[in-house]
């Protein structure tokens, strides 16, 4: 079976499910065409090359809910931040850049800051964790961006507390450097941070924020800032081939998630905590962070990826119950991870009905290693 046939087997059993703990009811075409209906105005008319319908009515209540003069929408994340490290290069005439090594541009966008912008990485930390106020200003060399992921999802979704982020920043400015933050998933560090999205984004000289990662909208990204980053972004988006000709089913879909889900990440953030105590509970289970900093954490369990996958499916296709699915090896053999997020159906889960899925989980993990 092909990888994505895979995925939409499972796709599909997950839609079944009668109770899903991890991740959201994925939904059919049909569902999200009427969610388009419900949210787009009768009489309104679409964007044209990125600019007027919903496309603007989103970039505006971005910009609102940041804080900042404008914002951008473009069609992905990756492209959104070679823009704005590209930015802080012109700018400040350097080159390198402030990465972290579990950071998205390192690990998920096949060195695009490089081929692409012809920047150079310069490695902020070795920790898995966003690097220090005393970790930037020993840089071994000047850098015109520093990128702040938050939370850095590959070390585990971690977040720095708010003191630590703000000495980090001021650190970075000391050194002359522009700050970027990678907040594809900063709509749900709000409540560790202490502090409203907005706040943050006074901190940086740009943000950029996702759609789809956690407020269930189609696809898209947008790049906030001030009006002279705006109006850079807008001529690289055009650049890069971003503009394109009608967004407004991904921008009325981000409007919806605005409106519906991002009101509820708060609630998902809490609940994750609970999830995480009990999951710990399990038989070789080992969660991480503890508490999560946001509705997202890592879990490890002492079996192959391939029959923890395969018990995930069979309990959904045989159960109508979900676990935790897309279970991935490790550099310890036999043990493996996956990611948790705790959305909507997670909330119907009381302890003590994570602990009884998680051991039903686990008897049929234990059924597929016994021979015969």
């Amino acid at each position: 079976m092909s990888g994505y046939a895979a995925r939409i087997r499972g796709v599909a059993a997950m839609r079944e499910c009668d109770r899903i703990l991890s991740g959201r009811r994925p939904t059919s075409l049909a569902e999200q065409l009427a969610v388009l209906a419900a949210t787009a105005d009768p009489d309104g008319l679409p964007d044209f090359y990125g600019e007027g319908g919903p496309v603007a009515t989103l970039e505006r209540r971005v910009a609102e809910l940041l804080g900042t003069a404008d914002a951008v929408l473009f069609p992905t994340g990756t492209m959104a931040q070679q823009v704005a490290m590209r930015y802080g290069a012109e700018l400040t005439g350097r080159t390198a850049v402030g990465l972290h090594p579990l950071s998205h541009p390192l690990v998920h966008e096949r060195d695009a800051y490089a081929v692409l912008g012809g920047l150079r990485a310069v490695p902020t930390t070795t920790a898995a964790r966003n690097p220090t106020a005393q970790e930037v200003a020993a840089l071994d060399e000047p850098v015109g961006t520093l990128l702040l992921e938050l939370p850095l999802r590959d070390a585990g979704f971690v977040l720095p507390d708010w003191d630590e982020l703000v000495a980090t920043v001021a650190a970075a400015r000391a050194a002359g450097a522009r700050v970027h933050v990678d907040g594809a998933r900063l709509w749900e560090s709000v409540p560790h941070l202490g502090h409203p999205a907005a706040a943050v984004a006074a901190l940086a000289d740009s943000v950029y924020v996702s759609f789809y990662k956690s407020l269930g909208g189609i696809s898209g990204a947008a790049l906030a800032g001030d009006e002279a980053l705006a109006r850079y972004a807008r001529a690289w988006r055009h650049r890069y081939g971003g503009t394109v000709f009608q967004q407004w089913p991904v921008a009325l879909a981000a409007l919806d998630g605005l409106t519906d889900e991002l009101p509820r990440l708060a609630g998902y953030v809490a609940h994750a905590r609970t999830v995480a105590e009990a999951l710990a509970a399990l038989p070789g289970a080992r969660v991480f962070p503890t508490p999560p900093h946001t509705h997202q954490f890592r879990i490890w369990l002492p079996h192959p990826a391939d029959v923890l996958n395969a018990a995930t499916l069979a309990l959904a296709e045989q159960e109508r119950a979900w676990f935790v699915g897309n279970w991935q090896e490790t550099e310890v053999p036999g043990l493996s991870m996956a990611e948790v997020t705790v959305a909507g159906p997670a909330l119907e889960f009381d302890p003590g009905q994570v602990v009884e899925l998680g051991e039903r989980f686990l008897r049929r993990v234990a059924s597929a290693a016994r021979p015969g």
